[in-house]
């Protein structure tokens, strides 16, 4: 691919920047002892989507509605306050090691912004670990929907208008297929997958997808380093 003419870089959040896993089954392994940690994941792979597709719903009340029902398809029940505990422990899910150096190294070249599944106040509690300043952000609850819906991205592409920004001089950077590079492609918006379970068997707690990116990294460090090459 070639960067040259990229401007601004948006990104996918939960799983692209923030170790979203290791978030997740920190707070949900004290709820299910015993169940192995692929199974919780992949159990939230299938639940969220479901959550997701229907009337909105603010994330906070996704992250309990999930941490829930893997409770009852488990025959572990999981009580309102705990649900309402795990879905607050998001504020504290921290950045892979590698995410705020290459982001960081990205803000030398351009501009960055986030497209994200997230509550506002949730995402004010995330930015607090990335340590750098994005052009916008688009959340869930401001477009009132969940990718893989084009919303985020149509909202996405008017801001970076307004910055002056083309679509053809933005690129997207994201872990999920399903949510993220499936639009993408049909938006025709340049794309990376960035493959955080890169050696890993299973989708972890992405639903699977088969859209084919425009390319394929394991690492925020490594779109980094090809943008400086």
């Amino acid at each position: 691919m070639d960067f040259t003419s990229i401007r601004l870089i948006t990104f996918d959040c939960y799983g692209t920047l923030i170790d979203w896993e290791s978030g997740m089954l920190r707070a949900m392994r004290p709820l299910f002892a015993g169940v192995a940690d692929e199974t919780l994941l992949k159990l939230y792979s299938e639940i969220e989507p479901e959550l997701q597709s229907g009337d909105y719903l603010p994330y906070r009340r996704v992250l309990a509605e999930a941490v829930r029902e893997i409770g009852n398809r488990l025959s572990s029940p999981v009580s309102e306050i705990e649900a309402e505990a795990y879905a607050e422990s998001l504020k504290q899910w921290q950045p892979f090691p590698d995410t705020v150096a290459a982001l960081q190294s990205l803000a030398t070249h351009c501009k960055l912004a986030i497209i994200s599944n997230i509550d506002d106040d949730l995402f004010a509690a995330t930015r607090e670990h990335l340590k750098v300043d994005f052009e916008f952000v688009v959340t869930a609850q401001q477009v009132r929907s969940y990718k893989p819906s084009l919303n985020h991205f149509h909202e996405a592409i008017h801001r970076a208008g307004k910055a002056g920004i083309t679509q053809d001089q933005m690129l997207h950077a994201a872990e999920s297929r399903h949510h993220d590079i499936a639009p993408a492609n049909v938006l025709d918006l340049k794309n990376v997958w960035v493959n955080r379970r890169f050696g890993r068997q299973g989708s972890g707690a992405t639903r699977p997808a088969s859209a084919a990116p425009m390319l394929e990294v394991h690492s925020l460090a490594e779109l980094a380093a090809a943008l400086e090459a």
